[in-house]
Protein backbone atom coordinates (compact mmCIF):
# COMPACT_ATOMS: atom_id res chain seq x y z
CA UNK A 1 0.00 0.00 0.00
CA UNK A 2 1.28 3.69 -0.78
CA UNK A 3 0.69 6.66 0.77
CA UNK A 4 -2.08 9.18 -0.92
CA UNK A 5 0.70 10.91 -2.93
CA UNK A 6 1.40 7.73 -4.43
CA UNK A 7 4.73 7.02 -2.28
CA UNK A 8 5.19 3.57 -0.74
CA UNK A 9 4.90 3.73 3.05
CA UNK A 10 7.35 2.47 5.13
CA UNK A 11 6.35 -0.38 7.75
CA UNK A 12 4.02 1.21 10.55
CA UNK A 13 1.40 -0.23 13.05
CA UNK A 14 -0.99 1.55 15.13
CA UNK A 15 -3.13 0.73 17.78
CA UNK A 16 -6.74 2.14 17.04
CA UNK A 17 -9.39 1.99 20.08
CA UNK A 18 -12.58 3.37 20.99
CA UNK A 19 -12.70 4.95 25.17
CA UNK A 20 -16.05 3.83 25.17
CA UNK A 21 -17.82 0.93 26.38
CA UNK A 22 -20.82 0.83 24.36
CA UNK A 23 -20.71 -1.21 20.84
CA UNK A 24 -22.30 1.70 18.88
CA UNK A 25 -21.02 4.36 20.67
CA UNK A 26 -20.10 7.36 18.66
CA UNK A 27 -16.53 7.16 19.55
CA UNK A 28 -16.12 3.98 18.49
CA UNK A 29 -17.84 4.06 14.68
CA UNK A 30 -15.15 7.13 14.75
CA UNK A 31 -12.12 4.26 15.96
CA UNK A 32 -13.24 2.07 13.06
CA UNK A 33 -13.09 4.96 10.74
CA UNK A 34 -9.97 6.16 11.40
CA UNK A 35 -8.73 2.28 11.47
CA UNK A 36 -10.12 1.93 7.81
CA UNK A 37 -8.60 5.35 6.77
CA UNK A 38 -5.14 4.33 8.18
CA UNK A 39 -5.18 0.59 6.33
CA UNK A 40 -6.40 2.61 3.37
CA UNK A 41 -2.72 4.86 3.37
CA UNK A 42 -0.68 1.82 4.26
CA UNK A 43 -0.62 1.70 7.46
CA UNK A 44 -0.92 -1.74 9.55
CA UNK A 45 -3.98 -1.41 12.28
CA UNK A 46 -4.44 -3.47 15.34
CA UNK A 47 -7.87 -2.17 16.74
CA UNK A 48 -8.93 -2.78 20.03
CA UNK A 49 -11.77 -2.19 22.63
CA UNK A 50 -11.86 -0.25 25.88
CA UNK A 51 -13.59 -3.70 27.15
CA UNK A 52 -9.96 -5.45 26.33
CA UNK A 53 -8.70 -2.70 28.76
CA UNK A 54 -10.91 -2.72 31.72
CA UNK A 55 -9.01 -3.08 34.91
CA UNK A 56 -9.88 -2.18 38.74
CA UNK A 57 -9.50 0.66 40.21
CA UNK A 58 -5.80 1.33 40.62
CA UNK A 59 -4.30 0.32 43.88
CA UNK A 60 -0.84 0.30 44.53
CA UNK A 61 -1.67 -2.31 47.65
CA UNK A 62 -3.68 -4.27 44.85
CA UNK A 63 -0.62 -4.08 42.46
CA UNK A 64 1.94 -5.63 45.09
CA UNK A 65 0.09 -8.19 46.44
CA UNK A 66 -1.59 -9.38 42.67
CA UNK A 67 0.56 -7.55 40.71
CA UNK A 68 -1.24 -6.00 37.38
CA UNK A 69 -4.63 -7.18 35.82
CA UNK A 70 -5.08 -8.85 32.57
CA UNK A 71 -6.58 -5.50 31.11
CA UNK A 72 -3.82 -3.49 32.12
CA UNK A 73 -1.06 -6.14 31.16
CA UNK A 74 -3.37 -6.30 27.62
CA UNK A 75 -3.18 -2.72 27.00
CA UNK A 76 0.79 -2.18 27.52
CA UNK A 77 1.39 -5.23 25.65
CA UNK A 78 -0.55 -3.86 22.56
CA UNK A 79 0.64 -0.33 22.58
CA UNK A 80 4.43 -2.18 22.74
CA UNK A 81 3.68 -3.74 19.44
CA UNK A 82 2.80 -0.57 18.06
CA UNK A 83 4.80 2.01 17.10
CA UNK A 84 1.99 4.63 17.55
CA UNK A 85 -1.77 5.19 18.83
CA UNK A 86 -5.01 6.57 18.21
CA UNK A 87 -7.96 7.27 20.66
CA UNK A 88 -11.37 8.13 20.11
CA UNK A 89 -12.56 9.16 23.28
CA UNK A 90 -15.97 10.71 24.45
CA UNK A 91 -16.61 13.46 26.88
CA UNK A 92 -17.93 12.40 30.28
CA UNK A 93 -18.25 15.72 32.16
CA UNK A 94 -16.05 18.33 30.49
CA UNK A 95 -13.01 15.30 30.48
CA UNK A 96 -12.20 12.22 29.86
CA UNK A 97 -13.39 8.74 30.94
CA UNK A 98 -12.89 7.94 33.79
CA UNK A 99 -11.94 3.88 32.61
CA UNK A 100 -9.53 5.35 30.05
CA UNK A 101 -7.54 7.31 32.57
CA UNK A 102 -7.63 4.51 34.90
CA UNK A 103 -6.11 2.29 32.21
CA UNK A 104 -3.38 4.88 31.78
CA UNK A 105 -2.81 4.93 35.54
CA UNK A 106 -2.29 1.01 35.65
CA UNK A 107 -0.33 1.20 32.38
CA UNK A 108 2.07 4.22 33.33
CA UNK A 109 3.41 1.81 36.59
CA UNK A 110 5.14 -0.80 33.67
CA UNK A 111 9.32 -0.23 33.24
CA UNK A 112 9.49 0.81 30.70
CA UNK A 113 6.85 2.90 30.40
CA UNK A 114 4.85 2.20 27.41
CA UNK A 115 3.77 5.63 26.49
CA UNK A 116 7.21 7.00 26.53
CA UNK A 117 8.07 7.96 22.76
CA UNK A 118 5.25 6.57 21.55
CA UNK A 119 3.26 8.80 19.08
CA UNK A 120 -0.61 9.59 19.69
CA UNK A 121 -3.42 10.89 18.15
CA UNK A 122 -6.56 11.93 19.78
CA UNK A 123 -10.55 11.98 18.27
CA UNK A 124 -13.35 12.47 19.15
CA UNK A 125 -17.34 12.66 18.15
CA UNK A 126 -20.35 14.01 20.23
CA UNK A 127 -24.07 14.72 19.54
CA UNK A 128 -22.93 18.49 21.56
CA UNK A 129 -21.46 21.37 19.29
CA UNK A 130 -17.72 20.87 20.55
CA UNK A 131 -17.95 17.26 19.52
CA UNK A 132 -16.05 16.29 22.73
CA UNK A 133 -13.31 18.82 22.61
CA UNK A 134 -12.66 19.53 25.85
CA UNK A 135 -12.03 15.87 26.75
CA UNK A 136 -9.36 15.63 24.31
CA UNK A 137 -7.64 18.68 25.85
CA UNK A 138 -7.37 17.17 29.30
CA UNK A 139 -6.08 13.91 27.88
CA UNK A 140 -3.47 15.30 26.48
CA UNK A 141 -2.43 15.98 29.99
CA UNK A 142 -1.98 12.30 31.31
CA UNK A 143 -0.24 11.11 27.56
CA UNK A 144 2.30 14.52 27.38
CA UNK A 145 3.59 14.29 30.86
CA UNK A 146 3.95 10.24 30.48
CA UNK A 147 6.48 11.28 27.36
CA UNK A 148 3.78 10.66 24.58
CA UNK A 149 3.82 12.89 21.53
CA UNK A 150 0.64 13.72 21.08
CA UNK A 151 -0.36 15.12 18.00
CA UNK A 152 -0.98 18.65 17.69
CA UNK A 153 -4.34 18.51 15.19
CA UNK A 154 -6.70 17.06 17.42
CA UNK A 155 -10.15 16.29 15.37
CA UNK A 156 -13.26 16.32 16.99
CA UNK A 157 -16.84 15.80 15.25
CA UNK A 158 -19.94 17.88 16.23
CA UNK A 159 -22.94 16.45 16.17
CA UNK A 160 -22.10 13.14 15.68
CA UNK A 161 -25.55 11.69 15.79
CA UNK A 162 -25.72 13.02 12.58
CA UNK A 163 -22.44 13.44 11.32
CA UNK A 164 -22.35 9.90 10.46
CA UNK A 165 -23.71 7.99 8.06
CA UNK A 166 -24.63 4.10 8.26
CA UNK A 167 -21.55 2.87 6.34
CA UNK A 168 -18.73 4.62 8.63
CA UNK A 169 -18.74 7.63 6.93
CA UNK A 170 -19.01 11.21 7.87
CA UNK A 171 -21.95 12.77 6.06
CA UNK A 172 -20.32 16.20 4.76
CA UNK A 173 -17.29 15.07 1.89
CA UNK A 174 -15.34 18.32 3.02
CA UNK A 175 -15.39 16.93 6.68
CA UNK A 176 -14.33 13.77 5.49
CA UNK A 177 -11.50 14.53 3.11
CA UNK A 178 -10.51 17.31 6.39
CA UNK A 179 -10.60 13.59 8.67
CA UNK A 180 -8.75 11.64 5.65
CA UNK A 181 -6.03 14.32 5.71
CA UNK A 182 -5.45 14.59 9.27
CA UNK A 183 -5.04 10.84 9.46
CA UNK A 184 -2.24 10.58 6.79
CA UNK A 185 -0.11 13.54 8.05
CA UNK A 186 -0.42 11.94 11.45
CA UNK A 187 0.87 8.55 9.63
CA UNK A 188 3.67 10.63 7.72
CA UNK A 189 5.08 12.34 11.09
CA UNK A 190 5.29 8.83 12.44
CA UNK A 191 6.59 7.32 9.59
CA UNK A 192 9.58 10.01 9.31
CA UNK A 193 9.63 9.48 13.14
CA UNK A 194 10.20 5.92 13.51
CA UNK A 195 12.67 5.07 9.63
CA UNK A 196 14.18 8.77 10.42
CA UNK A 197 14.63 9.35 14.41
CA UNK A 198 15.50 12.45 15.98
CA UNK A 199 17.72 12.73 19.93
CA UNK A 200 15.48 12.14 22.89
CA UNK A 201 17.97 11.68 25.55
CA UNK A 202 15.63 10.68 28.64
CA UNK A 203 11.94 10.75 29.76
CA UNK A 204 11.49 12.64 33.11
CA UNK A 205 9.12 12.57 36.19
CA UNK A 206 9.45 15.15 38.60
CA UNK A 207 7.14 14.56 41.75
CA UNK A 208 8.81 16.92 44.07
CA UNK A 209 10.12 20.42 43.69
CA UNK A 210 13.59 19.19 43.82
CA UNK A 211 14.97 16.08 42.14
CA UNK A 212 15.30 13.05 44.62
CA UNK A 213 15.91 9.53 43.46
CA UNK A 214 13.18 7.96 45.51
CA UNK A 215 10.48 10.22 44.10
CA UNK A 216 11.82 10.72 40.53
CA UNK A 217 11.90 8.62 37.58
CA UNK A 218 14.05 8.63 34.48
CA UNK A 219 14.14 6.18 31.52
CA UNK A 220 17.19 7.04 28.75
CA UNK A 221 16.71 6.43 25.76
CA UNK A 222 19.75 7.65 23.00
CA UNK A 223 19.26 7.12 18.83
Amino acid sequence: MAATDGTPREPVRYLVFSASLREQSLNTRLARLAAATIEANGGAVDLASMRDFDSPSYDQDLQIEEGFPTGAETFRSRLEGCDAFVVSSPEYNSSMPGLLKNAIDWVSRYRPQPFNERHALLISSSPSMVGGNRGLWALRIPFEHLGARVYPDMFSLAQGHKALTDDGRIADEQLQQRFEANIANFMDLVEAAKHYPCVKRAWVEYLGEHPDPAIDRVEANVY
